[in-house]
């Protein structure tokens, strides 16, 4: 890529676009072009057209996506394999009609078996059956990948394809309903910490700046702590504080800080085509995709001990097994990106502190 070059982030205001934004402005990239949803909308393949024909775009990274946590994928099934398919079919076809040179599509690790052997590797996509709770979402970034790959080996393209493990960062999402689970622990231990010291002011900030279903700053003490209990931060008559985890704390999650991710995805940009995701003289070019992520993992009871540990949280925690776990290991093996000349930088316990400090900033 020229620094000159017309770049478009689709998804720009999201956890790993707005990343990418940053990573790019940071290498002298001065010609990036972006729309919100209320200018574009993605799903809308005539708008896509008109954008594509009027702007021209050399570069095109797809962080766009309908994303959310094991309740929202469950709930809305529907709304996440649609608008997914919709808006990587628009973005990647109007690439293809107007001479994109390059473009980054990003999937996830959802993609892999529920029973996918550990690590992760690539060549594991479609091998076995997809999480239930989830799957819509990932049958539509199993649908991207080929089509990237399809449009490839059809029509020449240099379309590359990347599966971010769990991404946690600057701008995550802090929606106790619809957050994954990094964000939400930390807030919900922001909250507890709060609550166990009697600090009003901080849970109004809080609930002024992200309101708890339509309680704020300035609803009753009262329904601050009704709101607080049944997202499950609960005090009893003695002050004692806990904080409900949901599920039994054993699943295994692995956590790249989303500046890592950007990094990664302008490195694979700059330095690395679809050529070099596959063997040469490959009989079946397939599995081109490319993990990202540490290739370390934590299980989710002791990522809430790291967190209540960085933020100073004295309570305690509460399993709710009830409630589902989803996929116990997610590991990706993360060989095919090292080889590809790529090696993460920000470890998850500076992440936390890192990501923590962002969310209570003023």
């Amino acid at each position: 890529m020229e620094k000159t070059s017309k770049i478009y982030v689709a998804g720009h205001r999201g956890l790993v676009g707005s990343a990418l934004v940053k990573a790019l402005q940071a290498k002298g990239y001065t010609n990036m072009v972006y729309r919100t949803h209320t200018e574009l909308d993605l799903t809308d393949s005539n708008a896509v057209a008109s954008f594509f024909a009027s702007e021209k775009p050399d570069y095109v990274f797809l962080a766009a996506a309908k994303v959310g946590g094991i309740v929202a994928n469950n709930k809305y099934r529907g709304d996440f394999i649609y608008a997914n398919l919709m808006i990587q079919n628009n973005v990647v076809h109007q690439s293809y009609l107007h001479g994109v040179k390059k473009l980054l599509f990003l999937g996830s690790t959802c993609i892999y078996p529920k029973l996918s052997p550990q690590p992760m590797r690539e060549d594991y996509l479609l091998t076995d059956t997809l999480e239930y709770t989830n799957e819509p979402y990932a049958i539509a970034k199993i649908a991207g990948i080929k089509l990237c790959e399809s449009y490839n080996l059809q029509y020449g393209t240099n379309y590359i394809s990347v599966m971010p493990t769990n991404l946690y960062g600057p701008n995550d999402n802090f929606d106790l309903e619809k957050s994954h689970v990094l964000p939400a622990l930390i807030r919900k231990i922001h909250l507890g910490k709060a609550l166990e010291n009697g600090d009003w002011e901080t849970i109004d900030q809080d609930l002024h700046h992200l309101p708890i279903e339509g309680v704020s700053g300035n609803s009753s003490e009262s329904e601050k702590l009704e709101v607080l209990q049944k997202y499950g931060i609960t005090t009893d008559e003695n002050n004692n504080i806990s904080v409900e985890i949901w599920g039994s704390g054993k699943p295994m999650r692995e956590f790249l800080w989303s500046e890592d991710m950007a990094d990664a995805c302008v490195f694979i940009m700059e330095k690395r085509d679809f050529s070099d995701t596959f063997e040469t003289g490959a009989k079946e070019i397939r599995n081109t995709h490319v993990n990202i992520g540490t290739g370390k993992d934590i299980s989710i009871g002791d990522l809430a001990e790291l967190i209540k540990e960085k933020l100073g949280f004295k309570g305690s925690f509460v399993f709710n097994t009830k409630k589902p776990d989803g996929t116990m290991k997610k590991l990706t093996d993360v060989t095919k990106l090292q080889q590809l000349g790529w090696k993460h930088s920000v470890e998850l316990g500076m992440g936390i502190e890192r990501m923590y400090q962002w969310y209570v900033k003023p």
